[in-house]
């Protein structure tokens, strides 16, 4: 055979020819080469797939971890809409205006309904309910926040 020869693996015995995915032949995936090319020992049995099933059982975990950072992100959001909101209401006292108008005008359309503006001498009061993901929990998170315009009338 010469070194031009189409057919390079024909003097490679059978055996030792690549199997399937690149390995040789006998090595499976259970026992395949570790570092320095040396023969990794075989995995147990039953093993197959234990990083697969350690995933899909972690996956609610995740999911509920993921609702709740988003549930106190909707909460943080909230507060600042309520705390704009009384600022608004209290510098409507303070122009004689409709403190409860200027408080609701202040925030998006959304939020308008999940809000309450109280307004008393020169203190505006907006308590405001988060959108929420897991029921019940409204009433756990609400946002009171007071403007109060005090000596500036």
């Amino acid at each position: 055979m010469t070194s031009g020869s189409a057919n390079h693996g024909a003097c490679i015995p059978p055996s030792a020819r690549a199997g399937t995915l690149g390995r040789p032949r006998g090595v499976t995936r259970r026992g395949g080469r570790g570092p320095g090319g040396a023969p990794s020992p075989p995995r147990p049995e039953g093993v197959g797939g234990q990083a697969s099933v350690e995933l899909v059982a972690m996956l609610p975990v995740v999911a509920v971890v993921g609702l709740a950072v988003l549930q106190l992100l909707a909460a943080g959001a909230t507060r600042e809409l309520a705390g704009h909101a009384a600022g608004a209401g209290a510098i409507a006292v303070l122009q004689r205006a409709d403190a409860k108008a200027a408080a609701r005008d202040s925030v998006p359309g959304w939020s308008r309904s999940r809000m309450t503006v109280d307004v008393r001498g020169g203190v505006v009061t907006v308590r405001m309910r988060p959108p929420t993901l897991v029921p019940g929990l409204p009433g756990l998170m609400v946002s009171t926040v007071r403007a109060d315009v005090g000596a500036a009338r």
